[in-house]
């Protein structure tokens, strides 16, 4: 007994140690910056570098990113040792790296030794690797040589002292997808897993239009000709499995670090909405796998504008999706971003949840794509303004980090979904343009907002926003319908529920799946412009006019659905055509409600809608502030504030205050100068 009972005081201690060290690092702010030893093997500049990160008061550099045949030059040979000497450097001068598994681009030599890794255009046009991220990543030689990169990396640095994290991979949705032979191959046996027959193929892809039967799975081909397109439900599945391999594989990377690694934090850079290969990267954030998402925060180089900033911290949310661990911006900002830019964007990324300003880049490169871009340090070695403004971001960070990383308190929740991206092509706003919308408007109201993907998702939220969602599965269209009849409250917009899990309309009626749900049956849609040749008001192009609550909006729509009530109450109208057509209406279900809009989300039709609901539902806002200051509450006794316009705005916490950033105090209102943070403790 006396055994078991020490066992399990030793248990008890170490997990508080482990608990305790986790919590250390929570309740930091990483300031730093993404280095590339590997241009210049020269010890002396490494020394000489490292010590001026130290001076700046750095506590975090990225490396490794985009330099596999840096340390595997040639099949099979590791060379390390010039590496070593740089994470023992970091490590005396106390400063972390995240090392990136630099799975992509893959090396010339393994491009060489499979060709069928290089990337194949739409026409059948090999492509030689011109540019980074040129590979199949779906070829398996490819995936074998990668998975061992992956292996024998994190076995040699899994331990090391100076290691905060693993990043896997770069920017996965960018690069070209490959339309060869061999993935044409291997989207056939995803097919054969997906459908079994090919009767079932048939009925998904609407086999029997324009004499396109499939009678064996042999005969199935890529859904891009050179130029031409395929039908939209053969271009689903394609980028469906497209994504499924990029899922499967950056899983498996995951899965070395955690078997050689596993008290090693896992991030990536994850730009997984590039145009090129969009993919559902829903599937990594939900699997609690990637401890820390993570991105390249690049608002733009203006002081003046927040177009970028705002667009910047969309990108933050649409990878953290409901994640509560704090996210990291492991690039961040430098070129020519004019002066306190950095710093003020820096500032209204810790309300997102960041904890970490990693700037892109240390050195101006001398050569390769990049070599144009400015980093910290000039081309000849010159530190520059933007090495002193992370200084400083450094400096006050240290003084507030204990505070931070703030925890979103989100009432609201934003639908993304990757099928609807993929089918909304075909309509004149995408699905994530509808999403982000949605977003802007919370962002300027201070109110926090998750990102979340319904069949994922345990939907706790007052409020949900369904934007464009486009696809509706049977399991979605079942969580909305319990959501609203449990006492939830759902907006959706134009472009959702149209077609069905294969990307085929629905033939019942629309919105589909929902339909009595919002009490309302959806005809179709009609286009704007030319309703507006018979418009008795003279409008001209896209634009309207709607009356919704006694106010009279102005927005404009390429399309309007055309909407016939059933259950439902009208309480928005077009006003501007030749008739009112109703476009905003409301519906009892269950316990709550469901309001669906006509129109693509914008956000001068949102914004009236979600004022209306905000005091009847209670959602949480942020502080009372001039427009223009960003603002949240970070715990009952402390706030931040972020002056985002170019004059002083008088800020009223209502009470007595002190400032933590820079030792004032207040006895009431303060004036917060343009462009400036602030961080008050209220007494």
């Amino acid at each position: 007994m006396k055994t078991f009972n020490i066992i399990k005081l030793c248990n008890a201690v170490l997990i508080a140690l482990l608990v305790s060290s986790s919590a250390g690092h929570a309740q930091q702010l990483f300031v730093g910056t993404n280095y590339h030893p590997h241009d210049d093997k020269n010890l002396k500049k490494w020394e000489s570098d490292i010590g001026l990160m130290k001076n700046a008061g750095f506590r975090v550099v990225r490396m490794g990113h985009l330099a596999w045949d840096s340390y595997e030059p040639s099949e099979g040979h590791f060379d390390f040792k010039w590496f070593d000497t740089v994470m023992n450097l970091m490590d005396k001068a106390g400063i972390k790296v995240i090392l990136d598994i630099a799975i992509r681009p893959a090396p010339l030599w393994l491009q060489h030794k499979f060709p069928s890794i290089n990337v194949t255009d739409a026409s059948g046009n090999r492509l030689y690797p011109n540019h980074r991220y040129m590979e199949d990543i779906g070829d398996p030689g490819y995936q074998k040589y990668a998975l061992r990169y992956a292996d024998t990396l994190t076995k040699r640095y899994g331990h090391h002292p100076a290691l905060l994290a693993f990043g896997i991979d770069n920017e996965s949705g960018d690069g070209p997808i490959s339309y060869s032979e061999q993935a044409r191959l291997r989207f056939i046996e995803w097919l054969k897993q997906k459908y079994r027959t090919t009767e079932k193929l048939n009925t998904a892809w609407a086999g029997q239009r324009w004499s396109r039967r499939i009678n064996q799975f042999d005969e199935v081909g890529l859904p891009l000709s050179g130029n031409i397109n395929g039908q939209p439900e053969r271009v689903l599945d394609f980028r469906r499995f497209e994504s499924d391999e990029i899922d499967d594989f950056l899983l498996n990377v995951i899965g070395k670090v955690n078997k050689n690694a596993p008290n090693a934090f896992t991030n990536t850079n994850a730009w997984y909405y590039s145009d090129q290969r969009y993919f559902d990267y829903s599937r990594i954030a939900y699997s609690g796998k990637m401890t820390r998402e993570g991105c390249g925060f690049y608002p733009g180089n203006s002081l003046v504008s927040n177009y970028g900033l705002m667009d910047a911290s969309f990108g933050i949310s649409r990878i953290q999706f409901e994640s509560t661990n704090p996210f990291w911006c492991t690039e961040f900002t430098t070129m020519t971003a004019v002066p306190n830019s950095i710093r003020k964007s820096a500032y209204a990324t810790l309300m997102f949840g960041n904890q970490m300003v990693c700037g892109w880049t240390w050195q101006s490169m001398h050569g390769g794509e990049e070599q144009y871009l400015e980093g910290m340090m000039d081309w000849d070695g010159g530190l520059n303004r933007k090495y002193d403004e992370y200084k400083q971001i450094a400096t006050e960070f240290k003084k507030i980090e204990k505070f931070f990383p703030y925890k979103l308190r989100a009432d609201v929740g934003l639908a993304w979904s990757f099928p609807s991206q993929i089918a909304s092509a075909s309509f004149p706003e995408r699905h994530d343009g509808q999403l982000q919308n949605c977003f802007n408007v919370f962002f300027k109201k201070n109110m926090d907002v998750r990102v979340l993907e319904i069949t994922k998702s345990p939907l706790n939220y007052k409020l949900l926003i369904v934007p464009g969602v486009t696809v509706m599965d049977s399991v979605t269209a079942r969580k909305i319908r319990e959501y609203v009849h449990n006492g939830g409250t759902v907006i959706m917009t134009a472009n959702s529920a149209v077609t069905n899990e294969t990307g085929q309309v629905f033939s019942t009626t629309h919105p589909g799946l929902l339909s009595d749900v919002f009490g309302i049956r959806v005809a179709g849609y009609e286009e704007t412009e030319n309703f507006n040749e018979i418009s008795p008001r003279h409008y001209k192009d896209k634009n309207m006019e709607i009356s919704c609550g006694g106010k009279d909006i102005q927005t404009e729509s390429a399309r309007f659905n055309v909407i016939y009530p059933q259950g439902a109450k009208v309480i928005g109208n077009i006003t501007s055509l030749d008739k009112n057509y109703p476009i905003i209406t409301t519906n009892k279900y269950g316990n709550g409600t469901a309001i669906y809009v006509g129109l693509p989300a914008r956000a001068e039709v949102m914004e009236p809608l979600i004022d209306s609901l905000t005091n009847s539902l209670s959602l949480a806002q942020g502080p009372v502030v001039p427009e223009g200051v960003m603002a949240r509450r970070i715990d009952n006794t402390h706030i931040l504030y972020l002056n985002t316009t170019a004059k002083p705005q008088v800020i009223d916490p209502k009470q007595p205050s002190e400032s933590l950033l820079f030792e004032k105090k207040y006895a009431g209102s303060f004036s917060l100068p343009p462009f400036e943070p602030e961080f008050i403790q209220l007494r």
